[in-house]
């Protein structure tokens, strides 16, 4: 691999019960796709693909047909009716796939991915990099917290790994850009043990960003912290009685260099799913 670096963007969405309609449409899916199109990913990350094991698959192919982009893996959630579903794809013309494994099988809520990618023309291994794609638990913290901990070995240097990665995923958890609400009582108090710190006695502290915090910790990097540019919130806008904006859904980077970081917030994704995607431009250096 020559000296030029190799830029690429990543994003990570939850696709809310896979775009699929309460009317039996897949309207919100069609917009899904065409707001994907239009980003261009070169790596993308799906967050509650609901149903899309049906017809061998058939959504995630559409979906990846209409962007140029080939499915690594597609997995199931352990926790559930089966149905639900976190994906990663790789565009081809920018990267090529080493391999793939699912981490923590069996004992992730949803699931974590794992693959080795190496970019598009290099020659060695010096540019191969880690993508996972990930859904952490939305029950509590100390589940996301356990959960997280299956990451922390990749925020630094680790035997057999190479020395970059990136963590797409909706992580169920504020990061340290995000204020506490400060008026708990936006948000139900029945979703309080989601997001708060909970005490021996089961009363409630502050917001529990422990799952994010272990991992920046552990190494990982907030880009925002590099482009020095906070970004929107991706949830907080759909339902009507918890209109409190927040940062759930994440990309973590170790060894890589983030140009841009942001939240695609417009009317259209606002109207296509109840989570933002979250898009991050970086550079791969050997």
């Amino acid at each position: 691999m020559n000296e030029a670096a190799t830029r690429a963007r990543a994003v990570t969405w939850n696709a809310f019960n896979g775009g699929l309609d309460p009317d039996g449409s897949e309207s919100s899916r069609e917009r899904q796709i065409e707001i994907l199109t239009r980003l261009r990913p070169d790596l993308l990350a799906l967050q509650e693909c609901t149903g899309w094991e049906d017809e061998d698959r058939r959504r995630l192919l559409d979906l990846a047909n209409a962007l140029g982009m080939v499915p690594v893996a597609m997995e199931r959630s352990h926790v559930g009716d089966g149905r639900n579903h976190t994906a990663l794809l790789y565009r081809p013309g920018a990267f090529r796939l080493l391999g793939y494994r699912r981490v923590g099988e069996q004992v992730l809520h949803h699931a974590l991915l794992r693959a080795r990618l190496r970019p598009a023309g290099a020659t060695d291994d010096r540019g191969d990099l880690f993508v996972f794609a990930t859904h952490l638990a939305h029950t509590d913290g100390d589940t996301r917290l356990r959960e997280a901990r299956w990451l922390t070995d990749y925020g630094d240097d680790f035997p057999g790994t190479p020395g970059r990665a990136l963590l797409l995923g909706d992580l169920n958890c504020s990061g340290t850009f995000d204020q506490d609400p400060g008026d708990w009582a936006r948000i139900p108090r029945n979703l309080h043990a989601r997001y708060r710190l909970v005490t021996d006695d089961g009363s409630f502290g502050g917001m529990d960003r422990r799952a994010i915090q272990v991992l920046l910790n552990s190494g990982w990097t907030d880009p925002q912290t590099t482009t020095k540019e906070p970004r929107d919130a991706t949830v907080g806008y759909w339902w009507d009685n918890e209109q409190v904006p927040l940062r759930l859904d994440h990309i973590l980077v170790r060894g890589l260099t983030p140009t841009s970081y942001r939240t695609h917030d417009t009317p259209e994704a606002r109207s296509a799913s109840d989570h933002l995607p979250v898009v991050l431009d970086f550079e791969v250096r050997a």
